[in-house]
Parts: structure tokens; sequence; C-alpha cells
């Protein structure tokens, strides 16, 4: 994936990959999607209908093209992996706002299009939040009816889900609510009963049959269209905010190809889930929806604003929580975040979040399946539990970011990665067998959870909430005392043992495989079990020894001191912080999913608690850890800097290199450039005065070069090998008979950031984070000594913490 750069190619060749979405390939094939693309397309002829006299002008003079005039096609585009010039991105969309405020006072026609201008990023927010709810809304319809698909099918319509199939039964009480005559297992179905050993095995076949057939599609499908469809999403989008371009990562076909296997790969049973996916699809959403717009079509800085909405928006309609998806885009995936991108966040994420409760997705008026409302106060004694389950949190999430990266390295550099199609069938295979004997670990995931969150009431007929029958008096709370567990509660606690350990050991090996993967929700369900266990035998230990020191006081006989159901919600925090490191966020997601304030302290101590122990046993998150496994430029804003380095260690050419390559102002011409660009890979070159001084001028992108090179062949005749480049203001007379020279000092950046040789890193990797530096020019009193790239520093940053600096692909 080095970046080889265009060497000895033709202009013509650039024009792939001008838009997020121009060229998938398919199993061999390419599919030409680039009707919207970010720039007209470059091979057209711009020079029909010019004449300019075989080079000449009037007098016979040769005629001189400025490439200032018009705007090149092409030109200030990126190639794919690669860096955005962010201040350049910045300049350009203010000088676009100026010419806007300036021609405004001139007409009303430009004034009308100038509040069109201001008015249609809000427009756009409006689109995305719209999108992005549908598709959410039906990607969790038809999660829940293919989930339930695998254990039996409704007579009324194969197409209503076990809860909707019984809720239209006439048939069904109260006590057996899950059980109507309308719904049919398939041994009911196949072999007439439900009952009995062959009715369990044929049950059990079907189960494990339909996870296979599922994830096999999804699988499949992933492989065959669209490759970037698998995982989470999120450490590419994060990589992406920070200004990296990947190129088809948000496009058509990935949008198209991630909804559809995002539901199979939910339905199919294994340990993953939807929430962190849905930020990928509402991404997609918003750059498809770009191209309707054309600053934000044509300007990489302002798009990845709409994306930093869209991130909220994905997490908005993933957990309803609005405020705590702008929060998530704020802390954990954007790069840039003007204060402009938080209202209209915040405006985007709650469109969706309406749109979303619009369609009512599991019919109960709520955003998410395991929604969940206490009524119970908890005690400042508690706050020691909940520490312990923050500590649990961290440990846990430590323990999995290293299991599994070294499993996906093991993937990489092995030959189980050759076989994506098998890891996956076997994957399945293994978690269908060991998941359907536990009732806990075969129903849904997200319906694991809402169990656990669940605070028992009279009419639960839950096992978690059986409990010994004693004399109930219903307060006006709606809370029951503490009561003894039954024996089904018992049953309950081995059988989430066993879940425990099961869903902590399949997910480090589910999490990276080659189909959509959220982690949100396999994290939440590990801290939820731990959550659960800890809560019962708090509650337990609080009713048969209500007259210990640490209850007496607050617990008396017949209160109703202990939720269990909050230590869950507290546990699922801790060990969602542990994995990812959010922490203000995730407070404010939960909060959301409870709708209550007297539980935020709870929270608050067990997701810090999570986030320390976890900083301490290793200090990356993990989609840090993915991104530095995959190789991506990112500089990541929470590592510091500290070792004594100056800019002169790091900057290239290094003394055994050879020089810098570099174009002067007025002494080279197009065959000498050309062989400059055929010979190297850089993505850019400095401009000096001359070899001989080295006094600094600018600097021109490689791209930009070729694009303006070929370009004056076409639009100018009589350009040749011989034809001289000029970057300087004012052209020198040139001799009668030679070629008509170029002039390219259009496509110079003029004012390129350079620092002295003995400026400290430190200083120079800020300055690098904090204006999204694509690269930095080194100088000594004036005078040219070399170059600094984000990659040279993140390689620089990776030898002095003793990590393989050849792990940086790109740039």
């Amino acid at each position: 994936m080095d970046n080889t750069g265009y060497c000895g190619e033709s202009f013509n060749s650039l024009q792939s990959g001008t838009s997020d979405e121009d060229l998938v390939e398919i199993a061999g094939a390419t599919l030409d999607f680039s009707s919207t693309d970010d720039v007209p397309p470059l091979d057209r002829d711009y020079g029909s209908g010019v004449s300019y006299g075989a080079g000449e002008g009037p007098n016979g003079i040769p005629k001189l093209m400025d490439l200032l005039d018009e705007p090149v096609p092409g030109v200030g585009t990126y190639e794919d992996f690669n860096t955005i010039d962010w201040v350049r991105e910045k300049s350009k969309d203010r000088d676009r706002h100026r010419e806007i405020a300036i021609k405004s006072k001139e007409s009303t026609w430009a004034l009308l299009k100038r509040i069109s201008d201001a008015f249609s990023g809000w427009l756009l927010m409006l689109l995305v939040g719209l999108m992005s709810g549908a598709l959410a809304g039906g990607i969790d319809i038809s999660a829940h009816w293919m989930t339930d698909l695998k254990e039996g099918v409704c007579l009324n319509g194969f197409w209503f889900n076990h809860e909707h199939c019984c809720w239209n039964s006439n048939e069904t009480t109260f006590q057996e609510r899950d059980k109507c005559p309308k719904w049919k297992s398939w041994a009911e179905l196949i072999v007439g009963t439900n009952s009995g050993p062959f009715a369990y095995i044929m049950n059990y076949l079907m189960y494990v049959s339909w996870a296979l057939l599922f994830s096999f599609l999804a699988v499949s499908l992933v492989r065959a269209f669209a490759p970037y469809a698998c995982g989470s999403g999120i450490p590419e989008i994060k990589t992406i905010l920070s200004g990296f371009i990947i190129r088809g990562y948000l496009g058509k076909w990935t949008l198209m190809i991630k909804t559809i296997t995002l539901v199979l790969a939910v339905s199919s049973g294994l340990s993953l889930g939807k929430e962190g996916p849905l930020v990928h699809v509402a991404c997609c959403c918003a750059n498809i929806l770009c191209h309707l717009f054309t600053k934000y079509r044509r300007n990489e800085a302002k798009r990845r604003e709409v994306l930093s909405a869209a991130a909220a928006v994905g997490v908005s309609v993933a957990f309803g929580a609005p405020i705590g998806g702008v929060l998530f885009s704020l802390e954990e995936v954007s790069y840039y975040f003007p204060l402009k991108t938080l209202w209209r966040s915040f405006f985007a994420a709650l469109v969706a979040a309406f749109t979303l409760r619009s369609i009512n997705p599991f019919g109960n008026s709520r955003l998410v399946l395991f929604y969940v409302e206490f009524h119970s106060p908890w005690h400042l004694l508690e706050l020691i539990p909940f520490i312990l389950l923050g500590i649990f949190g961290g440990i846990w999430g430590a323990f999995f970011i290293r299991a599994n990266i070294w499993w996906c390295r093991r993937r990489k550099t092995t030959r189980l990665g050759h076989y994506p199609v098998l890891e996956v069938l076997v994957v399945t295979a293994v978690t269908a067998v060991l998941a359907f004997p536990n009732s806990y670990t075969r129903m849904s995931t997200s319906e694991l959870i809402s169990e656990l969150f669940n605070d028992c009431g009279l009419l639960d007929s839950s096992q978690l909430c059986n409990y010994s029958n004693v004399s109930v008096t219903k307060s006006s709370s709606d809370a029951l005392p503490d009561r003894p567990a039954g024996p089904d509660v018992y049953t309950a606690m081995w059988q989430l043992s066993l879940a425990l350990i099961f869903k902590m050991l399949i997910t480090v090996v589910t999490f990276g495989m080659k189909l959509p993967s959220g982690l949100f929700i396999p994290s939440m369900a590990v801290g939820a079990i731990a959550g659960r266990l800890l809560g019962v035998g708090m509650e337990q230990l609080a009713y048969y020894h209500h007259d210990w020191v640490i209850f007496r006081g607050w617990c008396s006989p017949g209160a109703d001191c202990i939720t269990p159901g909050l230590y869950a919600m507290v546990g699922a925090t801790a060990c969602l912080g542990g994995v990812t490191r959010m922490t203000v966020s995730l407070v404010v997601i939960m909060f959301e999913l409870t709708g209550g304030l007297e539980y935020i302290v709870p929270l608050m101590a067990a997701t810090m608690t999570s986030k320390w122990v976890a900083d301490a046993l290793g200090r990356e998150g993990i989609y840090e850890a993915h991104i530095r496994l995959n190789g991506y430029p990112f500089l990541e804003s929470k590592e510091e800097f500290s070792h004594k380095t100056l800019a002169m260690d790091v900057m290239r050419p290094r003394r055994s290199d050879p020089p810098l390559s570099v174009i002067t102002q007025d002494g080279m011409n197009v065959e000498e450039v050309e062989s400059l660009i055929a010979e190297t890979s850089y993505s850019g070159f400095p401009v000096v005065v001359s070899h001989e001084s080295q006094r600094l001028v600018g600097f021109v992108q490689r791209r930009d070069l070729v694009i303006s090179i070929d370009n004056a062949r076409q639009r100018q005749e009589g350009v040749v090998s011989a034809s001289r480049i000029f970057f300087t203001e004012y052209t020198p007379p040139q001799p009668p008979n030679s070629p008509p020279p170029l002039k390219l000092r259009g496509i110079m950046d003029l004012s390129p950031f350079t620092v002295t040789d003995h400026t400290a890193m430190d200083i120079v990797v800020d300055i690098f984070r904090k204006l999204g530096l694509r690269q930095c020019l080194v100088t000594h009193n004036g005078r040219l000594l070399g170059i600094i790239t984000k990659k040279d520093i993140l390689k620089h940053m990776a030898q002095m913490a003793n990590r393989d600096p050849d792990s940086i692909l790109f740039n």
C-alpha cells in the first residue's frame, strides 16, 4: 500500500479517484459511479475553439499560459491513501466565502445565492438525519425479525417477529405471553411437537443452520462487493476525520452492502453489535449527500465537518442518545470540531432520533431495546461495589485490547487471513453450538442486556426475578423489597457465569473478522453480566445480613436496598469504558438510556475507575490500537511527546541519504520535471531559487504538477519537452524560436510552513496536530535543509516508543 506516486503516468490516469465513490472493484470487474465526481472529468478537451497561432501571440511572441487565470480541473485534489492539506482547504473556503460576500452586494440574485449557501449546511444535516434514522429503523426491524427466524416462524405472516406475532394473537395469556398458537418453532413445524429430545435436536440444528447461512451471506457479500464494509468502521472514520483519504470507504456500495450485511451479521448470533457500524453507515449517508452541495463536494475540510456531525448521528440512532452522540463525536472521533459543527451535529442527531422514534422499530416507543427506568435510590456505601466494577471493567478492557490485537496480528501475518469466509463460518459454528444450550447466550445480545438491566417487578416472569414468595407490600415508588433468591435465580447465576466466560473469549476472535462487527454491545454484555452477578450477591447479602455494619442504618428488613439492574448498568458502562476509553460521552449515553439523573455519580465513578485502571495497563483504546495495527497516519492528540529531539534529527534527507529533490523557480524544463517525477515517489517538491543558493520559494504538490503539465499540453499548442517551466511572478524574455514556456506559479504554495533545524520536536508535533499539516520544510538561515512529513513524525514517535517504525504504511 505504499504510495508510489504517478511515476511515468499520464494526466488522464489521474481522473479516477476524484470522489470517494467513483470506482469500486467488484470481483475483478470495475463499476463506474463517476456521475458525482468531486471535480469535472479531467480528460475533456478544454482547448477546443481556442487557437494560439501555433503557440504565438499577436506579434509572433510565444503566448504564455498563466494557470492563475482559469482553474485547472483536478488541481487541488488528492491521491488515494494520502492526507489532505487542512490549511489549503480552509484557505480555499475562506476565499469562496469572501467572493460570495462581495458578489452579494451587487445584485439580489447574488444575495439569494449567499442565503442559499448559508442554509445549505442545515439542509444537509436535515437530510443526513432523515436518511440515517430511516436506515437505522430498517436495520433494527430486520435484525429483530431475522434473529427470531432462527427459532421459529409466525403462521400469520412470516414477516412478523416473535413478539409482534404474539401481540396479534387473542389466545395469548399474560403468564405465557411468549407462547402463542400462531408462533411455531421449527421442531413443531417439522416433527409436530416442541417437547422431547428429538424436538430439541431439531431446534438446535435449525438454529445452527440459520446462523451459518446468515454469516456466510454476510461475509460473501462483503468480500465480493464491498471489502470496506467489514469491521466496526470507527478506526477508519477517526483516520478519515483527521484528514486521511480512503477512496470508496464512504461510497454507495459500501453503504448498501454494510446495511444488508449488518443485519445478517447481527442475526447470525455472533458476539457483535450494530452500534459501531451504524456510525459508519451514517457517515456513508453524509458523504453521499455531500455531493448534492458544491461547497462540500469540492472541499475536503468542509466535508469532514459534515462527517463529524454524521458520527454523532450514528450514535444517536444506535442508543437513542442525541446528546451522547454529539459528545461521542467531540470526544472520540473528531479531529476538527468548531462550534458551528457542534450546533449542526446536535440538529442532525435530533432529526435522526425523531425519525427513528417515528418508525418505532421495537414497538415500545423507545429508541433502543434495553431502555430501563430504576425507582430506588442508591446509597453512598454502594460506591465500593461500583468502583470494584470499574476495576473489573478496566482489567477486562486492557485484556481484551491486547488479546484482540494479538489475534488480528496473527490473522494478518499467517495463512489464517487468506481464508476469511472459512474463519467466519468456523467462529459462527462454534458460537452457535456453544450458545444454544444456554438461554442467556442463545438470545440476542441486546435482549440479554435488556434482561440484565431489568428492575424486577411483581409481574416479571424472568428466571432472574423468580424470588421466593414473601409477603410483599407494594410501595408508592413501584419498588419491591429485597427478597430471598429462589432456585431459578441460582440457576440463572450459574448460566450467567458460563455466559460471562463464553462472551469474554468469543468476542476476542469475533471483532475484526471480515464482516460488519461492532464492539459496544458485546462489551456492555460482559459488564452487564458481571454487574448483575455482583448485584444479586449484594442483594442477598443485604437481605440475610442487614444487621452488618455496612448495611446498618440504611438497609432495614423489608426495604428495597439493592437494585441488581443498576449494578448491571454500571458494569456495562465500566467495561465499555475500559475497552474504548470513553468518559463523558459514555456517561451521558447511559444517562439518556436510563432517564435518571440520580445515577450519574455511580456511572461516573465506575467510568473513571475503569479508565484509570485500563490506562495503567495500556495507554491505547481499542480504536487507536486498530489504527496503529493498520498503519494509518493518525496523530493521536492524547499521546504526549516527551522526547528531547530536534527537527534536524527527524527531517529527511539524513546525512547518508542523497540530497533533497527540489525544483528551481526558473531553471528547469518540462522534460527535467517529468524525469524528476518519474524517478521519485514523493508527494510534493520544494521550489528553490537555484540549486546553488537553496533559498526557499514555495512548495508544489506532485499531483498538481502532473495535472498542470498535461493540461498545458492540451490547452497550449507548442508545449514540448524543451519548454521551460517558471514559478516566478514575472517571466524573462525568451529567445525568438524557443517553444512556449509554462507559468505554474498558480499551483505553488507561496507560504509553506517552515521551522528551523533547531526547533524542538514537541513544538513540531503540536504544529502538525493543531494545523493538520501534511509536511513542514526545515530551513537554516533561510536555506532549505530538508522536509518533515506526517509519516516521518509517526515513524519517529514509534521508534522512540520502541515500536516498529515500518508499521506506518501511509503518509
